[in-house]
């Protein structure tokens, strides 16, 4: 069983809880009635946002795939926007609030690049980079091992990395025009 897995119905438990505490304090403040008028609007609204979102992230994935280009944005991006409106169509406030958070631009690009790293790390470096498209790495040279001999020097080229010697590195995500 994976990690994180054991902790979800906890979570479902206290997102249950939240919302209806929530509820409760905002039918106190504003009336009960308008507080089910709110809840109702706030899950149509959702609804309209799945549909949409739903077809924009298949029209992407399309043109995505016929243009020839890596479809993984376009589907990080889809998966964002159907949980926006998935928690815009539970009924409840907090996740209405969550919902409505994503689909501000700027949080949306931030929650996409979590989609993709969570991915990347799922999946193998090939199936990334089908989906993904190519990546640059930037490799550091870290301290030698003291059986690797001496540091070589800029006239002379580093010594072939012995077979399964780990070589520090980082993925740089490539600009896009």
């Amino acid at each position: 069983m994976r990690r994180g897995v054991r902790f979800v119905p906890l979570a479902l438990l206290l997102t249950g809880i939240v919302e209806v505490a929530v509820f409760v304090l905002l039918g106190r403040w504003i009336g009960f009635g308008w507080a089910i008028l709110l809840v109702l609007a706030v899950s149509l609204l959702g609804m309209a946002l799945l549909r949409r979102e739903g077809m924009r992230a298949w029209r992407g994935l399309r043109a995505a795939v016929e243009g020839g280009r890596p479809p993984g944005s376009e589907v990080s991006d889809g998966l964002v926007g159907l949980l926006a409106g998935l928690l815009l169509a539970i009924p409840g406030l907090v996740t209405g609030v969550v919902g409505l958070l994503l689909t501000v631009p700027v949080l949306r690009r931030l929650a996409r690049g979590q989609v993709q790293r969570m991915a990347e790390r799922r999946v193998s470096a090939q199936v990334a980079g089908d989906l993904f498209g190519p990546r640059r790495v930037r490799v550091r040279r870290g301290q030698p091992r003291p059986d690797t001999g001496p540091e070589p020097t800029e006239a002379t080229p580093p010594p072939p990395a012995a077979p399964g010697a780990a070589i520090e590195g980082e993925i740089i995500e490539p600009r896009r025009p």
